[in-house]
């Protein structure tokens, strides 16, 4: 996580908050399953302000800590979710001791890592037989209005990456599985500028680009008669991977 985007969010954590979506229960128990009866440290890495931490902390008897290269996001992080204990660190870098916890998760994170250096890393701090999870929120594009929702803000990389084949791992970890969610959100004309606002190309564009970003989504929300605190439901795919560490 070292290239501009990558580490731009704590600019934007609290739009980053307000505008990203919740992970899916369900996901995250799908991705743990694997791991052994009684094996409860997990690892969020890439954690952000704790969207994914929140779920793992209401797993039974989960023990969990969360790391991120941003203080803005940890400082949310230590707010929405307290008690959870927070260290700086990036998949590549992590600071674990080795063999130290049975998962490590990383939600909308993955594409910004070296896979192979990540991979290696993961590895180092997994228990024999721990878990690797990866997991995505990515809006469904089927629907009209998303796609020219996506046409305005400009594609992501975690979208061009699952779009192309998605992650892929390295060893110490076998083949991926993968197992996908279909939902929708309710979600109000503020939340979705929040939305826009937390991405990085949008974080990292001009101030002429944003304008326009802005002025369009306006103009797109206008058409959809989204006003005031009204809501649409913004159709989402979340797409979840696990590997066990051989």
């Amino acid at each position: 996580m070292t290239d501009e985007m990558a580490t731009s969010f704590g600019a934007e954590a609290e739009n980053y908050e307000a505008g990203r979506p919740e992970y899916r229960f369900d996901a995250v128990v799908w991705m743990l399953e694997p791991m052994s009866e009684g094996s409860r440290r997990i690892a969020d890495v890439g954690a952000g302000t704790g969207k994914l931490t929140r779920v793992l902390a209401h797993a039974p008897d989960a023990e969990v800590v969360a790391i991120d290269p941003d203080p803005a996001m940890l400082a949310i992080l230590r707010a929405t979710v307290p008690g959870v204990p927070t260290f700086r660190g990036s998949a590549e870098s992590l600071p674990l001791p080795d063999a130290s916890v049975d998962a490590v998760v990383l939600g909308q994170a993955w594409h910004w890592v070296d896979p192979v250096a990540a991979s290696t890393e993961i590895g180092r701090v997994l228990r024999p037989g721990g878990v690797l999870g990866l997991v995505w929120n990515i809006r469904d594009e089927r629907e009209g209005w998303v796609r020219r929702l996506t046409e305005i803000m400009h594609g992501s990389n975690a979208e061009i990456m699952l779009a192309g084949g998605g992650p892929v791992v390295a060893a110490p970890f076998g083949p991926l599985e993968e197992e996908s969610w279909e939902w929708v959100r309710p979600i109000s004309r503020a939340q979705l500028h929040s939305m826009a606002a937390s991405r990085s190309y949008i974080i990292t564009a001009s101030d002429d680009e944003k304008a326009r970003i802005r002025r369009e989504m306006d103009e797109l929300f206008d058409e959809l008669g989204l006003h005031a605190d009204a809501t649409i439901d913004l159709p989402y795919v979340t797409r979840a991977f696990r590997s066990v560490r051989e």
